[in-house]
């Protein structure tokens, strides 16, 4: 489509502010170059963001400027015309409309386990929740789909996720690179699960903006998150002390998954794992809750459910050889 009739410095807004606030209320990206506007996504939505191009080129016409609250009254009434993620809920029978997280353009994640169910239930009751067990359980995705959904709902207006770079430890320096170079390999997985749930264009806007940060956990410090949604991924590898520093970054209106297997830890010998203890320190605070998890919540390749076993009977073969 293409800006007509109108001065697209005032439709788009001041640094493109009108622009950002459709931009988050939609998946689908909006490209805009010059005069020329391209849509990218859902037939629906993309029908949505045109006719809401079209009202704001009309009052920008009739009225000779366009304000934020246009913009926002525009897109409520456009939004009441359209299905929203409750609608699409109301599709599906009730057993299993209780156990979707979130729409995508390409699939619906949900629980897949009844471990899934109860972790997303818990999440929804309390502001910290730690989720811990072995890999392919979902831990992390499923946080991730959590925390976008509420981005999406309005309920936060920020998603952090961090990870302790920890295999990288003092010898950080000594790899090629500036520091995001260096840390992102062990950010990677966080990536992967954000590219899977939001369009590409959509989700560097979000990170060009800060409404999603991925980020080292060491880089948490001094901070305080205000209605945001934080993830603390492979806390295995956190420290006692960075386990409290993370968890004192909490604001008002803020929401915290901790993830991790306490039977992966890489930390030195004698260091304590921050997940290890805190199940000690945190014992029956009301808005803190846990999450375990077992082999049979695994829902990657039907082998890792047997290699989960077969490292758990060498772990007690090994422990019986020591009695």
């Amino acid at each position: 489509m293409k800006i007509e009739g109108v001065d697209a410095f005032s439709l788009l807004g001041i640094n493109d502010h009108h622009l950002q606030l459709i931009e988050d209320r939609f998946s689908a990206d909006i490209i805009v170059r010059g005069e020329n506007i391209t849509l990218r996504g859902e037939p629906s939505e993309v029908q949505q963001i045109e006719r809401i191009f079209k009202e704001l080129t009309f009052l920008l016409t009739k009225n000779g400027t366009l304000t934020s609250n246009d913009v926002d009254t525009v897109l409520d009434l456009v939004a009441v015309d359209s299905p929203s993620q409750s609608q699409l809920r109301a599709q599906f029978p009730k057993d299993e409309m209780d156990s979707i997280v979130l729409f995508t353009k390409n699939a619906i994640i949900k629980a897949k386990t009844p471990g899934q169910r109860e972790y997303i239930r818990r999440v929804q009751l309390n502001d910290i929740v730690f989720a811990i067990g072995p890999a392919g359980t979902g831990k992390t995705y499923l946080a991730v789909a959590m925390a976008v959904a509420s981005l999406k709902n309005r309920e936060v207006n920020k998603i952090v996720l961090a990870r302790p770079a920890v295999e990288a430890g003092e010898n950080l320096g000594f790899l090629p690179g500036d520091m995001k170079e260096k840390v992102d390999p062990y950010l990677r997985p966080l990536y992967d699960a954000l590219d899977d749930m939001l369009p590409s264009e959509k989700l560097k806007t979000y990170m060009e903006r800060r409404i999603i940060e991925i980020v080292p956990l060491a880089y948490m410090r001094g901070r305080t998150l205000n209605n945001s949604f934080l993830i603390l991924d492979e806390a295995q590898n956190a420290t006692a002390m960075q386990m409290k520093m993370f968890l004192t970054r909490l604001g008002n209106s803020s929401k915290a998954i901790i993830t991790g297997d306490v039977t992966q830890i890489d930390l030195p010998t004698k260091t304590t794992s921050g997940l290890v203890q805190i199940q000690e320190v945190l014992q029956s605070i009301e808005g803190i809750d846990y999450v375990y998890f077992d082999r049979n919540d695994v829902v990657r390749h039907r082998l890792v459910k047997d290699i989960i076993d077969a490292y758990a009977k060498f772990g007690e073969k090994q422990d019986n050889g020591k009695k």
